[in-house]
């Protein structure tokens, strides 16, 4: 009986332990944690908020911004976190339906899960931007996040700089998560070229959010944020007024225009014509805009100056002559009696001249373009050692020698190398011992299947200023916080053949007298001295399945001043005529523009003419009228569904 009792006491006392306990852990509750919940009732969720880095600002070389940034706003989403979603409302201020915003959540939800932040709407433009903000609060789920974006104070050079778009699932793949959905990137030009350099580090900040979805501050106190980085700085070669020159010269024209300082490589001004304001590709309405530049036939979005090829024409017969001399088949002295046409091989190759004299030595055949001379030289180059191919073989070698058929490795991506044929390309068409210099004589005038860039053309003529030698072409002469870019990126290239000074002074003669008194008296400019040299080359097209010749391409190739180099240019313009008629004249205002900062006022007629010109092909205007119709038809379409919701 006593044990019962006894054992009766310890449950009695184990029920007063058990109820002391549970009031004790109510008074912890009530006097400790109470406060914590009471204050996480008020802050339901703590957002965490993507910081974007702005971009490295870029500076031409006068230090001039030509890149900078901007701000936009991405508006994001968290699925998990929508509810009690007011759907038609924030469709009404975002201008789409309820249909377009189910689907993009749904591709949200299959791409990135519920429960990470997306962009659900990307680059609001300020009007939208400004009614989301005041009514964010009605929006659970949604966030605004500040985008910085790229602004082109000059309205030129798209080709060089590129344009930046959203990430997609294969790079974020190839990051190893560096990138995440949303992300921008470099897509082209220098953006894509220096994106490590210029995109910085992103950055995160947790804010604390009350139960109407309200932003009352950091969350402790900041201590769990992370600072955004920015992207650093580029300085350029390039002179933005140059460029922009270049560009008005080739509006309403289809070619190209580099410029190079000879002395260092770098690139003074590249132009691609037709071109488009770099700010339609930055902008809320840039997918909108990029679908119109790709879908138009003068091809706006095609970089011109590194991928474009064209056969040189008689720009290239300063290479020949430098070879000839250097082999010893011709002297300075060696006369040609060209009577307007070639008939050695067999077959007439015209000469635009035929007055007496025109090809009696090396300088009058370069001063006045003269075909049949460069004809028989070709010919003696690679007759000279009795066997054409092996002739052909040292040709070659020369031609790579000056930087052609091959990538230069200038900072853009995209570089073309050209076509320089060799034996095998003979031997496959004719077959080996079945091809002469007869059959290939049309290289010797810079015609048949040779071809290089505008950007390969320009870097010929710092070859011949300099008297053998070049550095890398390049855009970015230096980069913020790297020292030593400019040393490791200012590479020499000397071309392996000895050619002698003597041999260059001549050609140089002779490309000077081009100029004085030769087929380019028009890019003449007083007291400088500009060696240059005119091109025609051939072209043809396919238009409706049929190979039809188009009026001939305008080419001009020059470096200046002769007695100390600092500009050396190329000229293309498409289906233009004879080099002399535009390409010599655009040239010529180039380097005056950039040796004397301004063009003579008895020039700017010049200036005008060739400005105001139109020489794209009708074809391809009817092309552009085609599309252009079929544009406005789906705008006034896209306008009348937007005016029915």
């Amino acid at each position: 009986m006593a044990e019962f009792h006894q054992s009766r006491r310890k449950i009695i006392q184990l029920i007063f332990v058990a109820v002391f306990a549970v009031i004790a852990a109510r008074l912890f509750y009530l006097q400790v944690v109470e406060k914590k919940y009471r204050q996480l009732a008020n802050a339901q969720a703590i957002v965490r908020k993507l910081i974007y880095p702005t971009r490295g600002i870029i500076y031409d070389r006068h230090g001039h911004v030509v890149v900078n940034n901007t701000a936009l706003y991405d508006l994001m989403v968290t699925p998990a976190e929508v509810k009690h979603l007011d759907t038609g409302f924030l469709c009404e201020l975002l201008g789409i339906d309820t249909a377009t915003f189910r689907e993009r959540m749904e591709k949200i939800i299959l791409r990135n899960s519920r429960y990470r932040q997306s962009v659900f709407a990307e680059l609001l433009p300020p009007d939208i931007y400004g009614r989301i903000e005041e009514n964010l609060y009605q929006f659970p789920g949604f966030e605004l996040v500040e985008r910085p974006v790229r602004n082109y104070p000059y309205h030129a050079g798209a080709h060089i700089f590129g344009y930046i778009g959203e990430v997609d699932s294969a790079t974020i793949k190839r990051s190893q998560g560096f990138y995440q959905p949303g992300d921008f990137i470099g897509k082209t030009g220098l953006e894509r070229s220096y994106e490590n350099i210029l995109r910085g580090q992103r950055g995160v900040a947790y804010l604390v959010r009350d139960s109407r979805n309200r932003i009352q501050g950091s969350y402790a106190g900041g201590m769990y944020d992370t600072p955004a980085v920015a992207g650093r700085s580029l300085y350029l070669s390039l002179d933005m007024e140059l460029q922009q020159l270049g560009e008005q010269l080739l509006q309403n024209k289809i070619g190209s225009i580099v410029a190079i300082d000879p002395n260092t490589g770098g690139i003074l001004a590249m132009v691609s014509s037709p071109t488009y304001d770099p700010n339609e590709l930055s902008g809320a309405e840039r997918n909108k805009k990029f679908s119109r530049l790709f879908t138009n036939p003068e091809l706006p979005l095609f970089n011109r100056p590194i991928q474009a090829t064209y056969p040189p024409g008689s720009t290239f017969k300063p290479v020949d002559a430098l070879i000839a001399l250097h082999e010893g088949v011709i002297t300075p002295q060696y006369g040609y009696d060209c009577r307007g046409v070639y008939l050695g091989c067999g077959r007439p190759i015209r000469c635009t001249e035929s007055f007496p004299g025109h090809a009696s030595n090396l300088y009058n055949a370069i001063a006045y373009s003269c075909n049949s001379y460069f004809s028989q030289v070709f010919r003696f180059i690679v007759d000279k050692e009795r066997r054409p191919a092996l002739g052909l073989v040292e040709w070659h070698r020369y031609v790579s020698d000056f930087g052609l058929g091959k990538k230069l490795g200038i900072d853009l991506p995209g570089e073309y190398s050209g076509y320089i044929p060799d034996t095998a390309h003979y031997n496959k068409i004719f077959g080996r011992g079945h091809w002469n210099s007869c059959t290939i004589v049309s290289l010797g005038i810079g015609q048949g299947e040779i071809t290089e860039t505008p950007l390969q053309l320009a870097n010929v003529m710092c070859i011949i200023a300099n008297h053998g030698y070049y550095y890398t072409p390049h855009v970015v002469d230096s980069v913020e916080g790297d020292p030593d870019f400019y040393r490791r990126h200012l590479v020499l290239h000397r071309i392996a053949a000895n050619v002698s000074d003597t041999d260059y002074d001549i050609v140089t003669r002779a490309m000077a007298a081009v100029v004085e008194r030769g087929t380019a008296t028009i890019a003449a400019i007083p007291g400088i001295t500009i060696c240059g040299k005119t091109g025609t080359a051939q072209n043809f097209t396919i238009i409706n399945g049929k190979r039809v010749a188009l009026k001939d391409h305008s080419l001009f190739a020059a470096f200046a001043p002769r007695e100390h180099p600092r500009i050396a240019i190329a000229v293309v313009v498409e289906n233009a005529g004879f080099g002399a008629s535009w390409a010599a004249p655009i040239g010529s205002l180039m380097i005056e523009k950039y040796l004397r900062d301004s063009i003579a006022t008895d020039r700017l007629p010049l200036l005008n003419r060739i400005t105001q010109a139109n020489l794209i092909p009708e074809y391809i205007l009817e092309k552009k009228r085609r599309i252009d119709s079929l544009n406005q038809i789906r705008d006034k379409a896209e306008a009348r569904h937007t005016a029915m919701r």
